[in-house]
């Protein structure tokens, strides 16, 4: 008597209902949630980052204030809160792509409720956005010579 390997069952039964319809809904909006949580974050992280290397050198250029004993240490700082903050952003819209990706997936198209496969986001576009402007800030610092 051979035994057959069965096929490999899907990871999830996926029925349509209004429940699983709903679930996907709200699966996709917390991920939206999520990356807008990650931008607000690197927003301050590299603001924060920006200002510290500003006011320093600002503090350390007016008359009457004295030498600081590690003159390069806010500059340090500085580039490790934008780079934390154009890390964390370039991590999470990776991540946000795959688990989109993965939600339009072939076992889920049926329970999305819409036909057409939208990956972008207005969201995807303001991430990018300051994406870029965290690079900038990164390599301003980063090239300023003193």
């Amino acid at each position: 008597m051979s035994a057959e390997p069965s096929p490999a069952p899907h990871r999830f039964d996926v029925r349509v209902t209004a429940d699983s319809h709903f679930g996907w809904l709200r699966t996709r909006l917390s991920i939206e949630r999520t990356l807008m949580a990650w931008v607000r974050t690197s927003v301050a992280l590299i603001g924060f980052g920006f200002t510290i290397v500003q006011f320093f050198e600002r503090v350390a250029s007016m008359d009457g204030v004295e030498a600081a004993r590690r003159p390069m240490a806010p500059r340090y700082l500085g580039l490790a809160l934008i780079s934390a903050g154009v890390i964390g952003l370039a991590v999470t819209i990776w991540q946000y792509r795959g688990l989109v990706r993965y939600l339009w997936s072939d076992d889920y198209k049926g329970i999305a409720g819409a036909v057409e496969h939208r990956l972008q986001s207005p969201l995807i576009a303001v991430a990018a956005v300051i994406l870029a402007i965290g690079l900038f800030a990164f390599f301003a610092v980063f090239l300023r010579f003193n």
